[in-house]
């Protein structure tokens, strides 16, 4: 499944071709890919304890772990039931719904993968935030993956995409207000 997602960064056309062609569920999607990535993702919250230990102490770290699995966790399920519920296309079938299903995890897993980067690198501002805005272009390149009349394509990619990308933020920050309170 790794090499699978690095085969969409890289070519995503040629990704979204393997993972259309090797048509694995999306229980087994999650199981060995998305939750091992974001295990990873919470770990690597506790990196930057090692650079500043004064601002970053392990109850904090320990929270941002937990928001920042979380907010994935439900932005996954929150793109599946809304995405499912704008496009009814994909509640006509089991396969159908999986292969959105896949498709949300593949685009999220992109995400979380930037998310671990800019937490091992431990910086602010970081350019990796302009990779983020790669995260579309894979999106689109996958549309065919999902089987799209093509006078929607672009429609479904801007909400897909829209909603892959400021959930996350969105739900996070909600976390965090929630938490620091």
């Amino acid at each position: 499944m790794l090499r699978k997602i690095l085969v969409v960064i890289i070519s995503p056309k040629v990704g979204w071709q393997i993972i259309d062609d090797s048509s694995n569920s999306t229980q087994r999607v999650l199981s060995s890919l998305f939750f091992p990535v974001l295990a990873i993702l919470a770990v690597s919250c506790f990196v930057p304890m090692i650079y500043d230990s004064t601002s970053h102490t392990l109850s904090s770290s320990l929270m941002n772990a937990i928001v920042s699995f979380s907010k994935f966790m439900i932005t996954y399920f929150l793109c599946s039931y809304l995405l499912s519920g704008f496009y009814p296309q994909f509640n006509r079938s089991q396969v159908s719904q999986s292969k959105l299903n896949n498709y949300i995890i593949y685009n999220l897993t992109f995400l979380i993968i930037l998310s671990v980067l800019m937490n091992l690198l431990n910086a602010e501002f970081s350019p990796l935030y302009f990779l983020f805005l790669y995260m579309p272009y894979m999106a689109y390149k996958g549309v065919d993956f999902l089987c799209i009349k093509s006078g929607r394509n672009l429609k479904f990619v801007v909400i897909a995409s829209l909603l892959m990308l400021s959930l996350p933020f969105v739900i996070g920050w909600i976390l965090n207000t929630i938490i620091n309170r």
